[in-house]
C-alpha cells in the first residue's frame, strides 16, 4: 500500500513530444509511479495554446479527460466531442482520439488506469 501524495502542479516541468508529427500539446505529469511514490493510476494536466495539434492515436488503457478551462473539440473514434469546464469524457481503451487544432487556450486533467505515464503504448494513426 502507497502513502498519501500532494503534488502541486507549479513544481512540475511541462512536457512535449520529441516527435512533432504526435502534435504540439504539453502536458504536467502530476501522478505518476515513475515520478511520484503511487502506483495503480497516472493522472496530469494537458495544456494546449491556439493552434495546438493532437494528432490521432489510440492506446489499450480507457483515459478520462475532465476540461479545465477553454473549449476544444476531441475526436474519438471518428465523433466529435467538446470538451469545456466541467465537462467529463470517458475514452474506450483502444478508441482512435484526438485534437485536431484549437482554437483557443485549452487545459484539461487526464487520467488512466497505469502504473506509470510511460507504461502507456500510444500508437498514433
Amino acid at each position: 500500500m502507497t502513502a498519501p501524495v500532494s503534488v502541486d502542479q507549479n513544481d512540475c516541468a511541462t512536457d512535449h513530444w520529441q516527435d512533432p508529427s504526435r502534435g504540439s500539446i504539453g502536458w504536467k505529469t502530476l501522478i505518476s509511479g515513475d515520478v511520484t511514490a503511487t502506483n495503480a493510476l497516472v493522472c496530469g494536466i494537458v495544456i494546449m495554446a491556439a493552434g495546438d495539434t493532437f494528432a490521432l492515436h489510440s492506446h489499450a488503457e480507457p483515459e478520462l479527460y475532465f476540461g479545465l478551462e477553454g473549449e476544444v473539440d476531441v475526436m474519438i473514434d471518428g465523433q466529435s466531442h467538446r470538451l469545456k469546464p466541467g465537462v467529463a469524457l470517458f475514452i474506450p481503451g483502444h478508441a482512435v482520439h484526438g485534437v485536431l487544432a484549437a482554437d483557443q487556450p485549452v487545459r484539461w486533467l487526464y487520467t488512466f488506469a497505469a502504473n506509470a505515464f510511460p507504461d502507456i503504448a500510444y500508437s498514433f494513426a
